[in-house]
């Protein structure tokens, strides 16, 4: 029998504000634990929240950029609980007047697993969201055999909650969800969205049921999950075991589990027959929020989302779909390539340079774009040199790799330092008539319509003029001389 699998997803990210939600408290990662508190976000009695507009601000943002709606009218709540991490005994959150409601994440070809891009089952799926809602981190805890140490300085931390319809229906559609979500977040300059920093933590809702079945089966919860793979991990195993339950005539109970990645299995933590009841009532402390006014002020400031880039890149710089679309997938790379390919009549090579011997540098050297000593200039001036002829591919692959140690010198007058003169075109003309006297079998089969052997002689035509020949003219003078 073969089953259908539902996912759910419910995404925490914190919002890059320069205080925290409800005090002025910092909001930094890598202090000296328990520095960056007050009063208030310690939770001590008569201690008063203000809110952060900017916070409200960058999630009414998030919503416009995710199609999302807000109403008129937005308030907050107390959601009541005990856990250390939150010693007031509630987290001021949001119930049922959130700031988003609806929307979508669209789910980019490229944000799937490299060994899942080949084969996506719904190409260009949009993955409903329910709400987005405004709420403060709690604080983190880290239990040790000894016991529990708790650093408040994460409690407060503007905390924006997306969560996703059921429309999730693979592990790698969960991993692209996530992997498009960041992408549209960072172009928004909401948040870093770094998992490693838990600044992005996620828990997923997983359910399988057979097919046919239309009442979805019972709910497990993945909680607390710390990164894109291991999502995609978990997801896999959880359904394989659900599935089995199943097979084997067992029951599966709600319930909720972790994710051990060292063990590669998931752990149940507690059974929950119903949802937890948090006694929601409207926080006494904070007046609601007209958003109007906050709506008019981002409007302007919604970006161009990377899927309209990649179409913009496609129709202005004629590059591939492919490439619009890696390119596209990092603001930063994006912003990188436009400024070397605006003046330039080579963009869909200066594209190919950035993915492939751009990328390769900055990996090797472990940097990002940004950091990149080749500055975008420098880029389409090298290029330029080779589509003019003065230099080939391999030394201009040369050239780039010796100005990432001398980023202050010009390409041109670089590629003078490493002895890359340009052939003149009687040398040049000498070996192609070299090349076509020592190959008259080749030369036979061109002429009867082999042409891919062109290739072949301009290949021996570089040898012999140890790479100075430019190729394109190599070629188009060894088909005028032939036929």
């Amino acid at each position: 029998m073969d089953y259908i699998t539902t996912i759910g997803l419910e995404v925490h990210v914190q919002l890059k504000t320069q205080s925290k939600m409800f005090c002025a408290c910092p909001a930094e990662y890598g202090v000296q634990p328990n520095s960056n508190t007050c009063p208030t976000c310690l939770g001590l009695p008569g201690a008063l929240p203000v809110l952060n507009r900017r916070a409200i601000e960058y999630t009414v943002l998030a919503g416009m950029m995710l199609g999302c709606e807000t109403p008129p009218v937005s308030k907050w709540d107390r959601k009541n609980y005990f856990y250390p991490d939150m010693p007031k005994n509630y987290q001021l959150s949001q119930f049922d007047l959130p700031l988003c409601l609806g929307g979508n994440v669209p789910l980019y070809a490229h944000c799937y697993p490299k060994d899942a891009q080949k084969d996506i089952a719904r190409p260009e799926q949009l993955i409903g969201l329910t709400r987005i809602h405004l709420e403060e981190d709690v604080a983190k805890s880290t239990h040790a055999a000894g016991g529990t140490t708790i650093d408040f300085n994460r409690a407060g931390t503007p905390l924006m909650e997306i969560v996703s319809e059921p429309d999730i229906e693979s592990p790698e559609e969960a991993f692209a969800y996530l992997n498009s979500l960041r992408q549209i977040l960072i172009y928004g300059e909401l948040s870093d969205a770094d998992m490693e920093k838990g600044q992005m933590r996620c828990d997923v809702n997983v359910s399988v049921r057979p097919q046919g079945q239309e009442e979805l089966g019972i709910k497990i919860e993945l909680k607390n999950m710390n990164s894109v793979s291991a999502v995609r991990r978990a997801l896999h195993y959880e359904i394989k075991r659900q599935v089995e339950v199943l097979k084997s005539g067992g029951e599966l109970v709600q319930s909720t589990r972790r994710w051990d990645d060292d063990l590669g299995e998931t752990q149940q933590m507690r059974t929950k027959e119903n949802a937890h009841d948090y006694r929601y009532f409207p926080d006494p402390d904070l007046l609601p929020v007209r958003t109007g006014e906050i709506i008019e002020k981002m409007r302007s400031r919604v970006p161009e989302l990377p899927h309209q880039k990649a179409s913009r890149f496609v129709a202005d710089f004629g590059i591939s779909d492919y490439d619009a679309s890696v390119l596209s997938s990092d603001r930063d790379l994006a912003v990188y390539f436009e400024a070397a390919a605006k003046d330039s009549a080579a963009a869909k090579k200066i594209a190919n340079w950035v993915i492939n011997n751009v990328s390769a540098l900055l990996n090797e050297h472990d940097i990002g774009i940004n950091d990149c000593p080749v500055t975008s200039s420098k880029l389409s001036a090298l290029v330029d040199l080779v589509e003019s002829g003065e230099l080939s591919n391999n030394q201009a692959k040369e050239v780039f790799s010796a100005l990432f140690d001398a980023p202050d010198a010009e390409p041109d007058a670089l590629a003078r330092e490493l002895g890359f003169e340009p052939a003149e075109s009687g040398e040049i003309e000498a070996f192609v008539d070299e090349v076509i006297t020592a190959n008259p079998g080749k030369v036979a089969e061109i002429k009867a319509g082999n042409d891919k052997l062109i290739n072949w002689l301009t290949g021996q035509v570089m040898k012999a003029s140890k790479g100075k020949a430019n190729a394109r003219q190599v070629g188009d003078l060894l088909r005028s001389k032939i036929n």
